[in-house]
């Protein structure tokens, strides 16, 4: 029925690495879906950052093996854009080049059309496989499994048994209850589940759109994972020359699945194309960061747009899963909408929504306040991780004197009361307990009209 949240201790989940197999590394230039001249560009800024790089460090940079990058390197020298700065034995892979005045003003003119330094792009279509390749929809769940990430919780076999069908499914979930009933935890443990047991799924740095580049890869959002293969430190140059180069596209990083939060903030702007005219680059949106994992809409009929404007945005996506955003030159792109969409809110659902939007999302899962038989085992559970003593008279007290009064009782209300108990000893420099005494005074405060 409900839940409380207290510290979070993955259980070691025995995932296949190779359960995603990553992007091949492309053998060609055709391969790579760019062509020369915007290679040829991306590498001149690299240098004019760079100063100076040894050909093994700038296909480094661009992501792409250096037999695709060494004849781009090759035509940049016999235009006079690049020069050979020194090198060794080991030929071309080892030459260090730098940029010539002419490369310089050349780098300028790439910069002020497009600010895009970093690995090079992929393109839509490429995005667009890898993402459905890799769907939340499908992944294996069982109530082992999907026990174990809510093992720091305390829930109902009903609760699992309706949370269980709605993970497989890989659709939208709507959780609605009172505050505090637990929903914002239920759905960062969901999260947690397709981190371990789901697999890692890949992402590009960016991808290529009407000659304009969108950056997928967030650093705030995504947690990238070195694959199996590679070795920390900067690898030997002899290395390069070996078929651990080719391993996989390196224009792509392995991200654990994402968890994309967003609360009463969200705008429709949010869910757009950001645009730097300066740059001529855009940022994906929230929803597209969060493909191949889950999209956590919380406090879901507080945020600034109104839920109608919200949710009639996302009727296609929910429905076909894939979006339609807008460039700058009013061209529409069709891009994959494939994560796991959660709405969580302690609003009457009927208020917020109509019949048609409901329909379209597959589970709605209430999660009322506990039962007296959950609060006790979320109280002496919190109890456990706080190191304090369990009696079971604090209940009895915390019912005669709240609950049976009319107050609904909370799952957080035993973390949140604890906690002030356990600041109360602290600061008195008391050992560690929980009587009536303090129980009532720690109830005060908390339950205190405002």
């Amino acid at each position: 029925m409900a839940t409380c949240t207290i510290e979070f201790r993955p259980a070691r989940a025995e995932v296949d690495d190779d359960l995603i197999p990553p992007p091949p590394c492309p053998r060609t230039l055709e391969e790579t879906g760019l062509n020369s001249v915007s290679i040829a560009e991306l590498l001149l800024k690299h240098l004019s950052v760079r100063g100076i790089g040894a050909g093994y460090e700038l296909g480094r940079d661009v992501g792409l093996p250096f037999r695709i990058v060494e004849p781009i390197l090759v035509q940049l020298k016999d235009q006079k854009l690049v020069e050979v700065a020194g090198g060794d034995l080991m030929g071309p892979i080892s030459y260090r080049f730098g940029l010539t005045d002419a490369g310089r003003h050349r780098a300028r003119e790439s910069m002020a059309m497009c600010g895009y330094i970093g690995p090079a792009p992929v393109t839509l279509d490429q995005y667009a496989h890898q993402t459905r390749v890799q769907s939340v929809k499908g992944i294996a769940c069982n109530r082992e499994t999907l026990g174990s990430v809510f093992s720091h919780l305390v829930l109902s076999d009903t609760l699992m048994d309706e949370l269980g069908p709605a993970v497989v499914s890989g659709r939208s979930i709507f959780f609605y209850g009172p505050p505090g009933s637990g929903k914002t935890a239920i759905s960062k443990s969901l999260g947690q589940f397709l981190n371990l047991y789901g697999g890692d799924v890949w992402i590009p740095y960016a991808f290529l759109v009407e000659n304009s580049v969108v950056t997928v890869f967030d650093p705030l959002l995504h947690r990238p994972v070195a694959p199996p293969a590679e070795s920390s430190g900067s690898p030997r140059v002899e290395d390069l020359f070996k078929s651990k180069d080719d391993s996989f596209d390196r224009r792509w990083v392995r991200i654990k699945r994402p968890v994309v939060v967003v609360g009463g903030e969200l705008t429709l702007e949010m869910l757009d194309l950001r645009y730097s005219a300066t740059g001529n680059i855009y940022q994906s949106p929230l929803h597209m960061k969060a493909n191949g994992g889950v999209l956590l809409i919380d406090d879901f009929g507080r945020q600034i747009v109104s839920p109608r404007n919200l949710l009639n945005r996302w009727i296609l996506p929910l429905e076909e899963h894939q979006d339609f955003l807008t460039l700058a030159t009013g061209k529409k792109i069709a891009v994959p909408f494939e994560q796991l969409i959660l709405f969580s809110t302690n609003l009457e659902p009927k208020q917020l929504v109509d019949d048609a939007f409901l329909r379209r999302i597959r589970h709605k899962i209430c999660i009322p306040s506990p039962t007296r038989d959950t609060f006790t085992r979320i109280f002496e559970k919190v109890c456990g991780s706080l190191g304090m003593p369990y009696k079971p008279e604090i209940i009895d007290l915390l019912y005669t004197r709240y609950y049976d009064l009319g107050r609904a009782p909370r799952s957080s209300d035993s973390r949140d009361l604890l906690e002030i108990v356990d600041s109360i000893c602290r600061f008195r420099g008391m050992g560690l307990d929980v009587n009536e005494d303090l129980i009532t005074e720690a109830a005060t405060r908390f339950f205190g009209e405002l």
